[in-house]
């Protein structure tokens, strides 16, 4: 799933390629991928792109005297940039292909998803604020004004576990599956401590965790042709995806922990004082 660092890397990338130009075609193919209907897609056409914003995980593109397209990658959907698009009108069908955005150049992109469990989500609304997604967002934690005191507040009387708190959007907003486990991994917490158990100085290291891994994430990200933050993405990781291999810290094997539709992976010796956690179901949730 594309997460905080990467859809800030695709911003700054539309930025260079949309802004100043006009959308004169928008072309639905999965229509499931469509979440409004007022504005209608075709009210973009003719428009100019003044700006593209990201909100947490939401792409925001804002035209001149029109809608805004906002878009949601979910966890298989992705951006195809494209200097000369292919002619004629996409045939609907099973690919992945789910919306091709057009300009007067005959440059544009593509919005796919691949699977079966079709989750991109496309909105054209008069404000951004208007997608309840992006209405529900907590403070990004790389703006400005995020600071140690602000999270500690966040995090008081906060039961949940902090791998499931990281990942609440309407907590903190961006922060997915891979990255919580680098924050996590970084800061040498355990996912399942408790949010609200966390010490001074505990909540000082998470703080400076958090940011210190995104910012770099995204620096690496930074000028990187959106067809290869995917594999940017993965080269960054340093134990997310990398069960089984050795802990580029400590040495450790990385170990995985399972849930229905994900996983986590931690370093036992880093994160949980050397006590792996082989299976959810009948571990110990050390805390």
């Amino acid at each position: 799933m594309p997460e905080l660092p990467e859809v800030e890397a695709l911003k700054d990338f539309l930025t260079e390629h949309l802004v100043g130009h006009e959308i004169v075609r928008v072309l639905p193919v999965a229509i499931s991928v469509l979440k409004t209907y007022d504005p209608p897609l075709s009210a973009l056409e003719g428009h100019e792109v003044t700006a593209v914003h990201r909100h947490g995980k939401f792409l925001d593109l804002e035209t001149a005297d029109g809608p805004h397209l906002v878009t949601h990658l979910a966890r298989a959907g992705w951006l195809h940039w494209k200097d000369r698009l292919p002619d004629g009108p996409p045939r609907p069908g099973k690919g992945p292909l789910a919306l091709r955005v057009a300009l007067e150049t005959g440059a544009g992109f593509d919005l796919t998803e691949a699977g079966t469990q079709k989750r991109l989500a496309v909105y054209v609304v008069r404000d951004a604020g208007d997608v309840p997604g992006v209405a529900r967002l907590g403070p990004d934690p790389l703006a400005d004004d995020f600071d140690e005191q602000r999270f500690a507040g966040l995090l008081a009387g906060e039961r949940r576990q902090l791998k499931g708190a990281l990942r609440d959007q309407s907590l903190v907003a961006g922060v997915g599956n891979a990255y919580s486990d680098e924050i996590l991994h970084a800061a040498r917490m355990s996912p399942f401590k408790l949010a609200a158990s966390l010490t001074p100085e505990e909540t000082s290291r998470l703080f400076t965790a958090l940011r210190d891994t995104l910012t770099q994430a995204v620096e690496r990200s930074r000028g990187v042709a959106a067809g290869r933050l995917k594999a940017e993405k993965k080269s960054g990781l340093r134990v997310h995806g990398r069960t089984g291999e050795p802990c580029p810290v400590c040495g450790d094997t990385v170990r995985e922990v399972s849930f229905a539709d994900s996983s986590l992976q931690y370093c036992p010796t880093c994160q949980t004082a050397g006590k792996p956690l082989a299976d959810r179901r009948t571990s110990r949730f050390l805390k």
